[in-house]
């Protein structure tokens, strides 16, 4: 299980990205993606992600056969990258909806968090990896640069973890 500080970092690198693609299987085996705004306040015991979809969509109607899906992060001006792999399912939980809804949200649910066609999808994180590279680019460049001149793999670009969650 990951430590607290794990828990912390992997959230930290998250909060501020704000589209994860979800990755979903197709029942012919072909996998999908569709950009998601996480809608999470911060990374819960449960270590669950939560995202708004339509009811009536592509994402719940899949995930409703195979829950296994993929969550990846990519944050380029902070050079941070997040795989989540878990597991998804339609949450019914009003309370919840209500706490999460945003006016971003609104957009794309008008009738508001009311509207029975929103759905939450919650993505209960068993494994995450992350890359989170601290080094400016120009140290990286010079990283690059050395190794490409003494032909030997360059020294750590970036902070790597592998997590199993649950």
């Amino acid at each position: 299980m990951p430590t607290n500080d794990q828990h912390a970092k992997l959230w930290d690198l998250i909060k501020d990205t704000r589209y994860g693609m979800l990755t979903h299987r197709h029942g012919d085996g072909q996998l999908h993606s569709h950009p998601l705004t996480t809608q999470s306040k911060d990374l819960n015991e449960g270590a669950t992600l939560y995202f708004f979809v339509p009811k009536d969509g592509d994402v719940a109607r899949h995930v409703a056969s195979d829950p296994v899906v993929n969550v990846a992060y990519a944050n380029t001006d902070a050079d941070s990258y997040v795989s989540v792999a878990g597991r998804a399912a339609l949450v019914e939980d009003q309370a919840l909806k209500e706490r999460l809804f945003t006016t971003m949200a609104k957009a794309w649910f008008p009738k508001g968090v009311t509207d029975p066609n929103l759905g939450l999808l919650g993505v209960q994180i068993v494994e995450a990896e992350y890359w989170d590279v601290t080094d400016s680019k120009m140290v990286q460049l010079l990283k690059m640069a050395a190794s490409a001149v003494t032909g030997n793999p360059p020294k750590q670009l970036a902070e790597h973890e592998k997590l199993r969650v649950s």
